[in-house]
């Protein structure tokens, strides 16, 4: 595996006023026992304080912990804040820190600084207060959520402005499930410097276990967004998975018409089905989705080449050549997993002798980006059935 190594980070104080959220009077790095990095994209955690309210309007002030990605480099570059979903009731308590890697390494190498929250009712602060419980099945409160989903993205770039390595006059929002429903309430605020939204299969009230395919009360959100569009001024893409178990392949083209009906601006993709549930296609589907968004974000301005593409054959050994492999660790151990594996599936190598492997979507870059946590560049050595390496 790539080279196990840990992050050191100091402490950060920052003084943060004035802000409606009433949010963060102080935040500091840390990096939890027994986690690795990605030391390629200088991968840290912070925590801001931010006050939000519930549905029942109980008001409280809990650390929101912040994932960091950042690019090479002292910027100062463009904002993507990058939200998380919400798993049913029965699951939220495994629940762990968001890590999108793969997604944000695509981002990190269009150029963006990537800032992942973990909202409030999550992860380290799940427990006696969730401000984003919109109420019975039958009876939905869209509004009060969104409101404190996206005030904690607000939040969050507000602690952005402090980053003398981010530039906030340019700045994104997207998220998966309940974050692509914090996405879009985000752009219904119309917050200063944001560009554009992406949702990722966003909504809320799904059950896949008990009622896939037929949320609650989807008619509230159908309602809400459609008063909220009014207020949006800049465009969105949503991307939605035809066998989302969440939300069905209908119900999310009834959403998306009420926003532009309502005089938002949004691209409605729509993906065949993926894996067993579409609903996770951030991760599970990044083949699909990652060529739309990038030509989405290039129109935007954003075109530094992100997508990783397939090299050709080079030559330079037979795939079953582990002698070849310019790497001892690889040698010694993943390669032989990786003539192992099905197809598609990569495998890469470090400048110092790291490596990692992948296997299924997206299956280049992930092996890349498993390889460059350590630290290194890294750069293909086979892919499916063919040595692709070429000597430096």
């Amino acid at each position: 595996m790539p080279n196990i190594y840990s992050g050191v980070f100091g402490r950060l104080a920052v003084v943060l006023a004035g802000f409606a959220a009433s949010f963060a009077l102080h935040a500091q790095t840390a990096t939890p026992a027994g986690q690795i990095f990605s030391q390629d994209m200088r991968e840290e955690i912070v925590r801001i304080s931010v006050t939000v309210k519930d549905m029942y309007n109980r008001q409280e002030t809990r650390p929101v912990p912040i994932t960091i990605y950042r690019p090479a480099g002292d910027g100062p570059f463009p904002l993507f804040v990058l939200n998380h979903g919400r798993p049913t009731t029965d699951r939220r308590t495994a629940q762990g820190r968001f890590r999108p890697d793969h997604a944000a390494r695509y981002l990190v190498g269009k150029g963006f600084v990537v800032l992942v929250p973990m909202r409030v009712g999550y992860w380290e602060t799940l427990g006696d207060f969730d401000p984003e419980d919109s109420g019975p099945c039958n009876n939905k409160r869209i509004e009060p959520t969104s409101i404190a989903a996206s005030e904690q993205v607000l939040a969050t770039v507000e602690y952005a402005r402090t980053l003398p390595y981010v530039d906030t006059s340019r700045w994104l929002v997207g998220g998966t499930s309940m974050g692509g429903l914090t996405s879009v309430g985000t752009v219904g605020r119309n917050p200063k410097g944001l560009l554009a939204g992406i949702n990722f299969a966003g909504g809320s009230g799904g059950d896949p276990v008990k009622n896939p395919g037929r949320p609650c009360s989807p008619h509230q959100i159908t309602r809400y967004w459609s008063g909220l569009a009014k207020h949006a001024s800049v465009p969105m893409l949503w991307l939605y998975w035809q066998n989302d178990k969440y939300w069905g392949a209908e119900i999310p083209k009834e959403w998306h018409k009420a926003w532009v009906d309502g005089g938002g601006k949004a691209e409605f993709v729509s993906f065949p089905p993926a894996g067993e549930d579409g609903h996770v296609g951030l991760t599970i589907d990044m083949n699909a989705w990652l060529p739309v968004v990038d030509e989405f974000l290039n129109k935007l301005g954003f075109t530094q080449p992100a997508i990783v593409t397939r090299p050709a054959a080079s030559g330079f050994a037979e795939l079953a050549d582990v002698g070849k492999v310019p790497s001892a660790t690889g040698r010694a151990g993943g390669y032989a997993r990786f003539l192992e594996a099905r197809q598609p599936r990569a495998f890469a190598v470090g400048e110092k002798g790291g490596w990692g492997f992948a296997t299924g979507d997206y299956a280049m870059g992930k092996a890349i980006g498993n390889c460059q946590r350590s630290g290194q560049t890294c750069k293909l050595y086979a892919v499916d059935n063919d040595v692709v390496w070429v000597a430096r």
